[in-house]
């Protein structure tokens, strides 16, 4: 028999989250504390059996504007043993049934589940297609809408240094050490260099042509992780000028390289190698045994727009993971098929309206 209760105290949610499998960044109390200032309402769901943790839910809630209805979304979760039938029935009962409560429209959870191991050429893994035939069987659906990155490229931090390297892309091993020749410094940066970071992360949106939020909003996130020591900006400069740089999330073992961003400017001295190869051996001294490079192509294939990048962050070493994707349990099924239908040009508008320098 399971109980079902709200957390009320960070040091209680984020133990219970951390004892359990793949524990993720984005269900700490610090990730909710932050969201609930932009619109979004936390709940902190802990399900327990005799005494203990067995899965956790942070859950937010956003009011639909005009309208009496809710969205609800789980970030990377639920957490839990997904190969616990019994309790994946009752974590997925309990967030429709706080769905259906809240008004909402539909219920949105990212399953951190790995479908298989490299490109669309294997097969996915047993584990997970059992889950999908549970979501399938309560009626959720693959969402049309991922808000995070499905597919990801993971790097073991276990070995020693020498062999990270070894296990690196000759290209990529070398550039890492021809930044170092080449003058490039590698240092630690805190909330007073978020501004210089966040102009680079403007230009490279810019360049890019990916979609950015206001420097307020990356200011708080920034500033919140960085406070509680569950973040790490590293810079990468040229004669004391910034040319590059990362923010690095770190919970329980994992390392997350969330958000980076570089000049035109002496990209020919590859900064962006060397800060990779720091971020990995800062990660490695704060004892995680995983650095997640946040990011991989949905299609493998030259002609996606993250193809550039996925050579990039497969060139130190890593192993391709492919993720179950986000999943969407209707609560009103016609009004979610408007709004899935709606939401899509809406963002689309956006980013054409709101791409930096135009």
């Amino acid at each position: 028999m399971y109980q079902v209760t709200q957390s009320r105290d960070r040091a209680q949610w984020d133990a219970a989250l951390a004892a359990l499998p793949s524990p993720h960044v984005l269900q700490t109390w610090d990730w909710g504390q932050f969201k609930g200032r932009w619109g979004w309402h936390p709940t902190r769901l802990l399900f327990e059996r005799d005494g203990q943790t067995m899965a956790v839910a942070q859950v937010l809630h956003r009011r639909l504007s005009r309208t009496p209805f809710t969205l609800t979304y789980v970030p990377k979760g639920p957490i839990l043993d997904y190969a616990d039938r019994p309790l994946l029935t009752v974590v997925l009962s309990t967030l429709e049934e706080e769905a259906r409560q809240r008004h909402s429209l539909f219920v949105k959870i990212d399953p951190d589940v790995p479908l298989g191991v490299g490109t669309n050429d294997t097969p996915p893994q047993p584990a997970a297609t059992a889950v999908q035939a549970a979501l399938a069987g309560r009626g959720w659906r693959r969402s049309r809408e991922q808000i995070q990155f499905k597919n990801t490229v993971l790097v073991d931090l276990v070995p020693d240094e020498e062999a990270l390297l070894a296990g690196m892309k000759s290209k990529t091993r070398y550039n890492v050490r021809l930044a170092g020749r080449r003058g490039v410094k590698i240092r630690p940066g805190d909330a007073s260099n978020l501004h210089a970071f966040y102009d680079l992360y403007h230009e490279t949106a810019a360049r890019d042509g990916f979609l950015i939020r206001p420097f307020a909003y990356y200011q708080d996130v920034w500033t919140q992780f960085l406070t509680m020591g569950r973040a790490h900006l590293l810079l990468a400069e040229i004669n004391g000028e910034s040319i590059a740089g990362l923010i690095l999330f770190v919970f329980a073992q994992t390392a997350w390289y969330m958000y980076g961003a570089s000049s035109v400017a002496h990209r020919n001295l590859m900064p962006n190698y060397l800060l990779q190869w720091e971020a990995m051996r800062l990660a490695k001294h704060l004892g995680c045994t995983c650095y997640d490079m946040w990011g991989a192509p949905d299609r493998f294939d030259p002609g996606d727009s993250m193809w550039g990048v996925y050579r990039f962050k497969t060139g130190f070493g890593g192993e391709t993971v492919r993720g179950m994707g986000a999943y969407d349990c209707p609560m009103h099924p016609w009004r979610y098929r408007a709004y899935t239908t709606l939401m899509p040009r809406v963002l689309s508008l956006m980013r054409r309206r709101h791409r930096p320098g135009l």
